[in-house]
């Protein structure tokens, strides 16, 4: 586990939470890192003023205004996990995103270590990643929790982050610290190529295990399965980072069950409608003015 090189799905965060401790070289056992319940209930340093205690992985602070609404929020990133030893003790320390808001347009990603120490969960470190800063991958190398983001470059607006970046933590004595950060390149639509992306969520709802709606990218041209039907089209880029349009996208006529074709419908209509793509925790966003269009999607190995 300790070369963890992406982001989990919730079936392997369940199979990591149920990971027991080991034993290391015969001597006493190793601690477990600590499970996601574990985490969405913990207590966090370095976000507020204060500790904030996490309640269902997540957490809502007193009103600026006693008579408004806006308040300070933070809550886990879902689907996101990570875990190996940060530390040099052989145990391994559990990570998570955790997203803050203060009321505003914008949110501050933060990226925080849990260890299990005399039996309790504890933050050893928490650091700030930034403003409306995206993830595409994660992994954990040599001690580091190494993230590969889209962040914004000295000349995007925060509205549309365009420059990527790989960035490194690690422990400088109890601190989580920024250890490295290296510019990579412009995001482009060409960084969607090279795997098949797999509908995980449509709006709000978790998109069934089959039949399986896929895309994959090559270039300008698209392809995939709507479901009942393979798709095809063309993806246009737009004038600013992450900007995109499918077009024209067609699809085969084929007839399945009604419950499929039904699916297919809305799969097609929300690709058509998508107007930028962007990164939560290493599963690609399409997204559209219409907020329960929005198409959630993980990354999977191209087969040949």
């Amino acid at each position: 586990m300790s070369r963890l090189a992406r982001t989990l799905t919730l079936a392997l965060l369940a199979f990591l939470s149920a990971c027991g401790g080991v034993a290391s070289g015969g001597g006493a056992p190793v601690a477990s890192a600590p499970t996601w319940d574990e985490a969405a209930n913990a207590t966090y340093t370095g976000i507020e003023q204060s500790p904030i205690v996490l309640a269902d992985g997540a957490w809502d602070g007193e009103p600026f205004d006693p008579d408004g609404f806006s308040r300070p929020h933070a809550m886990l990133v879902p689907d996101f996990w990570l875990a190996g030893d940060l530390d040099g003790d052989a145990a391994p320390e559990g990570v998570v995103l955790l997203s803050a808001s203060s009321g505003g347009s914008g949110t501050d990603l933060h990226v925080a270590a849990l260890a299990r120490r005399d039996g309790a969960i504890v933050d050893a470190g928490t650091a700030l990643v930034g403003n409306r800063v995206q993830v595409r991958n994660a992994r954990i190398e040599g001690g580091r929790i190494v993230l590969d983001v889209v962040q914004a470059g000295p000349d995007d607006a925060m509205c549309c982050p365009g420059e990527k970046a790989t960035r490194s933590f690690a422990f400088e004595g109890e601190a989580l610290v920024e250890v490295e950060s290296r510019v990579t390149g412009r995001l482009v639509p060409g960084d969607l190529s090279g795997v098949e992306w797999v509908l995980a969520k449509l709006g709000d709802e978790r998109a069934p295990a089959e039949p399986e709606l896929t895309l994959r990218f090559d270039g300008s041209r698209v392809s995939g399965s709507a479901g009942c039907n393979p798709l095809f089209g063309e993806l246009r880029a737009g004038a600013t980072p992450g900007e995109i349009a499918f077009a024209p996208l067609g699809s085969a006529k084929r007839a399945c069950a009604e419950a499929v074709m039904g699916l297919e419908s809305r799969y097609l209509a929300a690709l058509r409608s998508a107007g930028r793509f962007g990164f939560v925790a290493g599963q690609l966003v399409l997204t559209s003015k219409k907020p329960g269009d929005a198409l959630w999607f993980r990354a999977r190995p191209l087969t040949q």
